[in-house]
């Protein structure tokens, strides 16, 4: 399968500059896609982005991946209603060593630079900035963006001339990048389409050459029809200490039957066999969620790696499913402590209950083991004992202690 065949079944292609997509098809070419260093980590968001950068890989193209070092010290002001608060240079600095670390950790066993864009922009001169690139950028097309005309509007905010020059700043990336590496596409997601317009135009109005972008669509659950990626909690992270591994696991998971085969398309790196089965799973046997266990851990496996894969995935089975206790890693006790209540060994069942707040009292803790709910190790637990090692106690379906 030729990579415009493999982007259009898969769903990435949206917003390009190429005539013909096929042309992506041809020689390799070298392309970048970046991330501005606002927080310490990247969302499932960028992860899209970042695969459909995996599959030009995978046909030879040569990737460029950037830290918005410098555009992260403004902030992209697009689709947001304020003014962003500005990043301590401390933050910018830890925001992005964490960035590229997650390239690495995505890119794993690819060839691909990182490339910091305040490594070029520390040495440019404002003056020469403005007389140099400034004189060749109408105000007409940066008046024209959406963003600006919904800020300076009647119920607009106002915006500050360093957010009005972003999309300037981030042109010049392109232009860079195109003068200094060969660099003559831009990947992107929807939301970015604009300001990588503006490189395109940078470059033919300054080297009269041809660039281009690709963008891909953003991602959108089809059940909500709301953003993909955003819970109760807030956005899933692909740093393990904003989102926990197994966190991340379950909400793929949870995934619906409406979008989990679209979501394997554009987050996993399954063949279309692969996933066309999936997809006979969902309309034969949905119930069995086969195919979210798929996407669960492949999408894991990518971001964290197969073992912590695969440990998310024998602790979801012992919650929810019918594997044994005992069958958990040290590691594995680990994950589960971080997740669930824990109450110290030693304690007899009905306090464990109490003191956990599964039970709001001793009596209803009584009555719930004498009803058959609870359990201890998968096994129902049929009178007040205590608990001397290791072990899960269940309530129903959804409560859990371990206790440890």
């Amino acid at each position: 399968m030729t990579l415009s065949e493999e982007l259009t079944w898969r769903g990435f292609t949206h917003q390009t500059t190429l005539a013909d997509i096929t042309k992506l098809d041809e020689g390799p070419l070298s392309f970048y896609f970046g991330v501005d260093p606002s927080a310490d980590s990247m969302t499932i968001g960028h992860l899209a982005a970042a695969m459909m950068a995996r599959h030009f890989i995978n046909a030879g193209h040569k990737a460029y991946l950037l830290v918005g070092g410098a555009t992260g010290m403004i902030g992209d002001p697009d689709g947001k209603k304020d003014e962003r608060n500005l990043l301590t240079l401390e933050d910018i600095t830890r925001n992005k060593e964490a960035i590229a670390e997650q390239y690495r950790s995505i890119f794993n066993g690819q060839d691909f630079t990182v490339v910091d864009n305040l490594d070029w922009f520390k040495e440019v001169n404002f003056l020469d900035f403005l007389r140099n690139i400034g004189k060749h950028v109408p105000l007409s097309s940066m008046l024209g963006r959406e963003f600006v005309q919904s800020r300076l509007g009647e119920d607009g905010s106002g915006i500050s001339y360093a957010e009005f020059s972003y999309s300037l700043i981030q042109g010049y990336d392109f232009l860079h990048l195109f003068r200094n590496h060969g660099v003559t596409l831009q990947l992107c997601g929807a939301d970015q389409w604009g300001n990588s317009i503006a490189g395109v135009d940078l470059i033919r109005r300054l080297d009269g050459k041809e660039a281009n972008v690709f963008s891909t669509p953003l991602i959108i659950n089809k059940a909500t029809g709301k953003k993909f990626g955003k819970t109760e909690e807030g956005a899933v992270w692909l740093d393990e200490e904003k989102t926990s591994v197994y966190a991340f696991y379950q909400f793929w998971l949870n995934s619906d039957d409406e979008g989990v085969v679209d979501y394997a398309k554009i987050y996993t790196l399954l063949t279309k066999d692969a996933i066309d089965a999936m997809q006979a799973q969902v309309a034969t046997n949905p119930g069995a969620r086969e195919a979210q266990k798929t996407l669960a851990m492949e999408v894991t496996k990518i971001v964290h790696g197969a073992d912590r894969a695969l440990s998310a995935e024998r602790v979801t089975s012992v919650l929810f499913g019918d594997r044994s206790f005992s069958d958990l890693t040290d590691e594995d006790i680990d994950v589960l402590r971080n997740e669930i209540t824990v109450a110290p060994v030693g304690q007899d069942l009905v306090e464990i209950l109490v003191t956990s707040g599964a039970a709001s009292s001793n009596s209803e803790a009584r009555r719930l083991i004498d009803a058959g709910s609870v359990s201890v190790n998968g096994e129902k637990a049929v009178e007040n004992v205590t608990i001397s090692a290791r072990s899960l106690v269940k309530k129903g379906k959804n409560t859990f202690v371990l206790v440890d």
